[in-house]
């Protein structure tokens, strides 16, 4: 499961091209994307009803419920691997291998263009009857993955560098991709609303 998920942003980063390194050489801009994406999301959901946060519009196709449960599910599970991978010792003199920059992770992670089926125990079961009860949930994840960016050293997550089968990406990057992911599905369910027979507004 969690190899499956990793490999999900390996495949992303796979067909970038290999460019200088331009990258923030502060956590600012991570922390933007953070507070950025959990806005963004609260606009989407806040005020819709039960009957939205529960429609579908076809029946393969997900609710606003279980998009957001995916994405504190996975916030969670790629948070977890990231803390475990920062325990290990620091590389520093790998930074030169990592070739991609920062803002594409974040343009590939919102082209929806590109579809990826998620591992079976983490999509969403539509547990979420109304938005409170589901920002609620985010917002304690996030708030877990805000205090270790802001106690964590700039230099520490650079400074960590870790394989993949398509390269090397450091930790920064990985947090990184959180916040691109909460982004995609916040996307998604942007096309929900804007679907045929969406409910309205009571």
């Amino acid at each position: 499961m969690r190899i499956s998920i990793y490999h999900l942003f390996l495949l992303f980063i796979a067909g970038l091209p290999v460019i200088a390194q331009q990258n923030s050489n502060d956590k600012n801009f991570l922390l933007d994307h953070f507070e950025e994406t959990s806005q963004n999301l609260e606009n989407e959901i806040s005020g819709l009803s039960s009957e939205q946060m529960h429609f579908k519009s076809s029946p393969e196709k997900w609710s606003i419920s279980q998009c957001i449960e995916h994405i504190v599910l996975t916030e969670k599970m790629l948070f977890e691997m990231n803390f475990s991978e920062m325990k290990k010792t620091n590389n520093p003199e790998r930074k030169g291998e990592v070739k991609i920059m920062d803002k594409e992770i974040l343009e590939v992670m919102e082209d929806r263009s590109k579809k990826f089926k998620a591992d079976e125990s983490l999509i969403g079961k539509g547990k979420y009857n109304h938005p409170l009860e589901a920002l609620t949930e985010f917002q304690e994840q996030r708030r877990m993955v805000l205090n270790y960016i802001q106690q964590t050293p700039l230099e520490t997550f650079r400074n960590h560098i870790t394989d993949s089968p398509f390269g090397p990406v450091d930790a920064y990057q990985s947090m990184l991709f959180i916040a691109g992911h909460s982004a995609r599905h916040t996307l998604q369910i942007e096309d929900i609303k804007a679907s045929e027979g969406f409910p309205e507004k009571e």
